[in-house]
């Protein structure tokens, strides 16, 4: 199966090679289940995955802390908002979408959660990143770092296809393998029936074609 995997990543790839573009290509896996209803919000799936060789392009992660914590998560974060940053931040709600659009993820000390829903929760559950929350007492930035090569495998309520970032084109295909081993293993067992409920797996690049894993 790793053999079919690094050549069907190898096709995907040079099958988008005929057009230059002027952007990094991103992997995307497809995983299609079956015999799932997910109008039931117990059958949905919305799963962080830690992508083992990294997601091969960078991403923002914003955090919102105080004292110490702050100043941990400054060694690794983007952003790092203060107890007085979300009460500016609500009273201008503008530039705080700006960076809720740029960060992929957030995360916050714990005990800011409530001012955190409710001074800025309209923005942040809207784009689904409403902040992981954390205790004072651990390195933020140690999850920071993580979450940067972290992907989420989420059931949209209306289709059941999981789409998931596996890599860069200009990642090894060697790579890309062992991060798509990492995610359909993490999605097959939190499916009720395992690979039982997979009808098919696909991957193909950003405007390239589409290549059966299996």
């Amino acid at each position: 199966m790793a053999d079919a995997v690094i050549e069907a990543i190898k096709k995907a790839i040079e099958g988008s090679k005929p057009l230059e573009r002027k952007f990094k290509q991103t992997l995307d896996l497809a995983i299609n289940l079956k015999e799932i209803d997910l109008k039931n919000p117990k059958n949905r799936m919305d799963e962080n995955v830690l992508l083992p060789k990294g997601r091969g392009k960078a991403v923002k992660v914003g955090a919102f802390g105080a004292s110490e914590f702050a100043m941990k998560a400054k060694k690794a974060a983007d952003y790092v908002l203060s107890p007085a940053d979300i009460d500016n931040y609500a009273a201008n709600k503008k530039q705080f979408k700006k960076i809720a659009t740029e960060c992929r993820y957030f995360i916050a000390e714990a005990n800011l959660m409530v001012p955190i829903g409710k001074k800025l929760g309209a923005i942040l559950a809207v784009r689904g990143k409403m902040p992981m929350p954390y205790p004072s007492n651990i390195d933020p930035a140690v999850i920071i770092n993580n979450l940067k090569n972290t992907v989420k495998a989420k059931t949209p309520k209306d289709s059941p296809v999981i789409h998931v970032a596996v890599g860069t084109e200009e990642m090894s295909p060697e790579d890309i393998a062992e991060n798509i081993h990492a995610v359909i293993e993490r999605v097959e067992k939190k499916l009720e029936r395992g690979k039982q409920n997979v009808r098919s797996i696909h991957i193909k690049t950003t405007m390239g074609p589409d290549v059966r894993l299996r």
